[in-house]
């Protein structure tokens, strides 16, 4: 049984005179818990106001599945106001550390005993204040930790194609060059014609360029490759399919195939054929290269992209190229993007640069474009519009998804408020995107949404002014 004793521990009782802690202690209810047992869950209606007094108990919230470890209550302590006075779910979790007893106080006894007593009033939202920012803060860093975490993802996605295709080149590349250095070998100790070695030097120039340059499109591609293969065959070539592709990639037709070799379709030595391989790998080998070099472009794009998201190595506050911006984030998206959402880019033109945090203003397209997809399961029509006026730029981000419920979207800048399933979403998403847009910048930012269509629309001033307002 609670006693007076126990309540006169927590500077929180020490005001109430001796019958109200006495009232209070009649109507608490005990609870007896061991190590690892649960005593409210997040997500969870709200059960009332909790007085510890014996052991400790530890606080988690679920965040992607994970309960992550907030921090913890020990005896003597209180806890649980926080749901009863917003009548709000659990906004975390509480689990017994060791032995514990809990006494509860309903909710209905807890707001009379608050409404009572003025000083007992004040400590209560005192420590609603600093808990609530605790927990903000804690969220916030979850937040950009996991939007990081998300672009992480991608770029390791995205990737990982263009370094497998660099891997691939780079291991064939040295046994085909050791190959084609055999052949100019062999060649070369044989009684040579000088101009038609040009001819050849002059095919293999010319289909190095289509390669690098003027890469043939997949239909006419293939229909020269058969042609090639018909011509390899009848002129009695061993494995011909090795070769056709190459030969089809760089742009050879049988008739200039017909014309190099016929001074040699007589030749019974290795020279009858082998200019036809010397040439098939020399291209092969400048497709690994070229193969190679997208793919080592890619990755430096990349690269560049998220370094310009992040804005390394420059000051904090910059202008900035809005598009450029959401740009950098859309290919960080990519990975994403590609399942089955189209992005259609209307954009102004001659949209001057805003004075701003380049880093935090990238969060913010990184919420509403990642929620966008959220919204749209993966499937529908991203649209992003710009305009911009002679004080302000504007950005529209448009999704196709189901929309946001009329009687939720009053409440989708509210911090904790989500409307996913616990652990799924903090609910801050929307609250930081706000605060960096309308606090950070002296933005605006709106949201206007029906079944098909949800708009979020951010204004930013094109000079602000120099002394920004902290985020907090």
């Amino acid at each position: 049984m609670l006693c007076i004793e126990d309540l006169l521990q927590l500077e929180l009782f020490q005001s109430l005179p001796e019958d109200r802690l006495r009232w209070v202690c009649d109507r608490a209810v005990e609870i007896r818990l061991q190590p690892s047992e649960m005593l409210a869950k997040q997500g969870d209606v709200p059960r009332g106001f909790f007085v510890l007094a014996e052991g400790k108990i530890a606080i988690f919230r679920q965040s992607g599945g994970v309960d992550m470890p907030i921090g913890q209550h020990e005896a003597p302590g209180f806890f649980g106001e926080i749901p009863v006075l917003t009548d709000e779910p659990m906004l975390v979790s509480f689990r017994a550390i060791t032995p514990c007893r809990v006494h509860e106080i309903s909710s209905d006894d807890f707001r009379t005993i608050l409404h009572d007593c003025r000083d007992f009033e004040r400590i209560v939202f005192r420590t609603v204040q600093k808990r609530l920012r605790g927990l903000e803060s804690f969220i916030q860093g979850r937040e950009k930790m996991a939007a990081l975490g998300t672009l992480a993802a991608g770029l390791a996605h995205e990737l990982n194609n263009p370094a497998a295709a660099l891997v691939r080149a780079l291991k064939d590349v040295p046994q085909a060059l050791i190959e084609l250095e055999r052949m100019s070998l062999v060649y070369g100790q044989r009684q040579v014609d000088a101009e038609h070695t040009q001819e050849w030097l002059a095919a293999r120039d010319r289909g190095f360029n289509h390669i690098l340059h003027h890469p043939l499109d997949n239909l006419t591609l293939g229909d020269r490759e058969e042609q090639i293969l018909d011509w390899l065959e009848d002129y009695g070539v061993a494995s011909a399919w090795k070769l056709a592709a190459p030969l089809a990639a760089g742009g050879i037709v049988p008739q200039e195939l017909d014309h190099l070799m016929e001074r040699w379709r007589n030749d019974p030595t290795e020279l009858r054929d082998m200019g036809l391989r010397w040439l098939g790998l020399s291209f092969d080998v400048m497709g690994l290269v070229s193969s190679g070099l997208r793919g080592a472009e890619r990755i430096s794009e990349l690269i560049r992209s998220m370094k310009s998201y992040s804005y390394m190595d420059r000051g904090v506050q910059q202008f900035v190229d809005v598009h450029a911006g959401i740009e950098d984030t859309l290919k960080l998206f990519s990975y994403k993007l590609k399942q089955g959402i189209e992005v259609q880019r209307q954009y102004a033109s001659h949209v001057p640069q805003v004075l701003a945090f380049g880093s935090e203003l990238n969060q913010v397209w990184t919420n509403l474009i990642d929620n966008a997809i959220d919204a749209m399961n993966d499937k529908g029509t991203l649209t992003i519009q710009s305009d911009w006026a002679e004080e302000y730029v504007q950005v529209k981000i448009i999704d196709t998804g189901a929309g946001i419920p009329a009687d939720v979207i009053s409440r989708i800048y509210e911090p904790f408020f989500t409307t996913k399933p616990v652990g799924k979403g903090t609910g801050l998403g929307l609250d930081i995107t706000r605060r960096i847009v309308e606090n950070r910048h002296q933005g605006i930012l709106k949201c206007q949404s029906r079944p098909g269509q949800t708009c979020f629309t951010v204004c930013l001033p094109i000079q602000p002014p120099q002394v920004l307002t902290p985020a907090e």
